[in-house]
């Protein structure tokens, strides 16, 4: 005979049995003689507690995932732990323990001056330089109110057979630290401990032997409403005062590896320079995490600064664990990205011109700035024999290491053909795409390559004595260094000479282009693009084919050669974003017209507002400047 089915009804669930890790334990925290009014009271109160902990650490850990450099991440971690704990000001030190770097400061209320007044404490007594040097801290003793006390175990503090507090939260289990400091109980990189995804219980141990749940001495996160954001007073302290251990560093620990200095104003055996530059920046005590992950172990350290004697409650030190499971995995993301971008940056900086020549009668001007994962996009300018001038810009298909590495080839090569036949744009570029098409089959190219002529007149063009075959611009002198997307100046600041230079009447330009937009030659009288679109780009035609187009500068005129990011990174379309570098162009004030590092500048503050060097766009940028005197 079978047990009869009880029938589904709309709305109503057949009776299921209470889950052990829900109903039951709640109603087991309150005492049997409850009456059942206060006891269902209780258990909504502590629901309310852990719902308002939940939602709190789900709203930071959700603006932390909105980070996408490691400068910003840090940042929201100050901000984030700042209100965690109930602090003001705090700084991240970044030391990576492989040695691979960056290291690097970061503060949070704190400015560079204040930053130096700190570093120079010794490191020992700092609580976060000995959390990243590795020394014995003083502690590991019972907590009364959120501090450190020199006696045993006070009656508000009982411990466990196993050493933890009896009313520690659930990932205060026995089951050992797991990831990033937190006890047994805890998921690795997740906010809730075991159990169901998202129940506010402790669930089952990472190694499956312990299940911890809310039981009548664990209250877990009872308070009602949002995390506290004051500092926690220090409490009572038991059985006398409290003796620094023999390091003499005043640091306490509080568990999870975290250290705290609750009072560094009156704590004994502290050292007198922490508490003079504590006392110059008006705080009084610091609470100090560790920063580690499993992929790049311990990276740094964190550390949050009150302004009056105080330290973290333990439910504070609980939710900041909390955060740091899922922050420090992600800082670890950002920290293997941030190095490969730097690791990108580097070889694309020494593959480019580290600095533009001073050739007489030009002044050049470039600006670039490499994309997050970095690209193809180049430039270049280089003397060449006769005085004679050679300018040139590029992009390779793709990013990455690859893209730089064959960027690096193709700006090589075309430095070649253009010493041995730069005179022959169209040369140029035909024995580069015979090359590229040959050694790199898989990729194509853009590239513009301009042979500027020396004025009539100037040394080495065979009008004057001294002339002939290698006769160049004279001895070469450069202008200063490349930095990062910052300015490169060519024959440097002057006075510019006024339209009708003898010196410059005549010039001729060259130019030949493989599917690279046109230039924009910029004058008093006209604003008008270059037309050497007329090609396909290099890697692409079996039999690759281009004209020249041959251009002759005013003197005062300038011209610019730009890559496609440029257009991009307005977020037009094409058409519309051709139309916008060209108003701009037309638009230059007249007093920056004959100054090529202004009217760079001036280009691209009206096409990119917010700046050259924007993380969130994957796109290169390159402006070349030639201004003709």
């Amino acid at each position: 005979m079978t047990t009869p089915h009880v029938p589904k009804v709309a709305g109503i669930e057949p009776a299921l049995p209470a889950p052990t890790h829900t109903a039951e334990s709640a109603t087991a925290s309150a005492p049997a003689d409850t009456p059942p009014e206060p006891r269902r009271t209780a258990v909504q109160d502590r629901l309310s507690g852990w719902i308002s902990d939940l939602t709190t650490l789900h709203g930071l850990t959700e603006q932390l995932a909105r980070t996408r450099t490691l400068e910003a991440a840090l940042q929201e971690l100050l901000r984030a732990g700042a209100s965690l704990v109930g602090a003001r000001r705090g700084l991240v030190v970044l030391e990576p323990s492989d040695g691979l770097g960056p290291d690097t400061t970061i503060g949070l209320g704190l400015g560079r001056a204040d930053i130096g007044h700190i570093e120079t404490v010794p490191r020992r007594a700092q609580s976060f330089g000995r959390i990243l040097d590795g020394l014995p801290v003083t502690g590991g003793l019972p907590m009364t109110g959120g501090l450190t006390t020199h006696g045993g175990p006070t009656t508000a503090n009982r411990l466990h057979a196993d050493g933890h507090p009896v009313d520690a939260p659930a990932d205060h289990g026995a089951d050992g630290s797991g990831p990033n400091g937190l006890q047994g109980g805890a998921c690795a990189g997740g906010l809730q401990g075991g159990g169901s995804a998202g129940g506010p219980q402790g669930g089952a141990a990472a190694n499956g032997e312990r299940t911890d749940s809310p039981g009548p001495n664990s209250p877990g996160p009872v308070s009602q409403g949002p995390v506290s954001q004051g500092p926690v007073s220090p409490g009572p302290v038991s059985q006398g005062p409290h003796t620094p251990g023999p390091d003499d560093s005043g640091c306490v620990a509080c568990g999870r590896g975290h250290i705290a200095q609750p009072d560094i104003p009156g704590g004994p055996g502290l050292d007198p320079r922490l508490r003079e530059v504590a006392a110059h920046l008006g705080y009084a005590a610091s609470y100090a995490v560790p920063l580690e992950a499993g992929s790049v172990g311990r990276f740094g350290a964190a550390v949050w600064l009150y302004d009056e004697p105080a330290a973290p409650a333990e439910r504070q030190r609980h939710l900041v664990g909390r955060y740091l499971a899922y922050a420090t995995e992600h800082l670890a993301r950002l920290l293997e990205l941030h190095r490969q971008r730097q690791t990108v940056a580097t070889l694309r900086e020494e593959l480019l011109p580290s600095r533009l020549p001073r050739v007489p009668g030009v002044r050049l001007a470039v600006r670039h700035s490499s994309g997050p994962l970095g690209g193809g996009d180049w430039y270049d300018a280089l003397p060449l024999p006769d005085g004679a001038l050679g300018l040139a810009v590029g992009s390779v298909t793709g990013s990455g290491p690859g893209a730089v590495a064959a960027m690096g080839r193709l700006r090589a090569s075309l430095r070649a053909y253009a010493v041995m036949e730069g005179e022959d744009p169209v040369a140029v570029l035909s024995d580069l795409e015979l090359l590229l098409r040959l050694t790199e089959p898989a990729r194509s190219a853009t590239a513009l390559f301009a042979f500027a002529e020396a004025p009539p007149g100037a040394p080495g063009t065979g009008t004057g004595p001294g002339a002939g075959p290698g006769a160049g611009a004279g001895p070469r002198t450069d202008a200063g260094p490349v930095t990062g997307a910052g300015p490169v100046t060519g024959a440097g600041p002057g006075t510019p000479p006024p339209p009708g230079t003898p010196g410059a009447a005549g010039r001729r330009i060259v130019l030949a282009g493989a599917g690279h937009c046109p230039p924009l030659i910029i004058g008093e009288r006209r604003t008008e693009y270059v037309e050497t679109t007329l090609s396909a780009p290099l890697g692409m035609l079996a039999c690759w084919e281009a004209p020249s187009v041959e251009l002759r500068p005013a003197p005062g005129e300038t011209l610019l050669l730009y890559s496609d990011g440029l257009l991009r990174r307005t977020g037009e379309p094409m058409d519309r974003a051709f139309a916008r570098l060209h108003a701009a162009a037309a638009g230059v004030p007249r007093a920056v017209r004959h100054d090529p590092e202004a009217l760079t500048d001036h280009l691209l503050r009206t096409l990119l507002p917010e700046g050259l060097d924007a993380p969130e766009s994957p796109e290169d940028v390159v402006l070349l400047t030639a201004y003709f005197e």
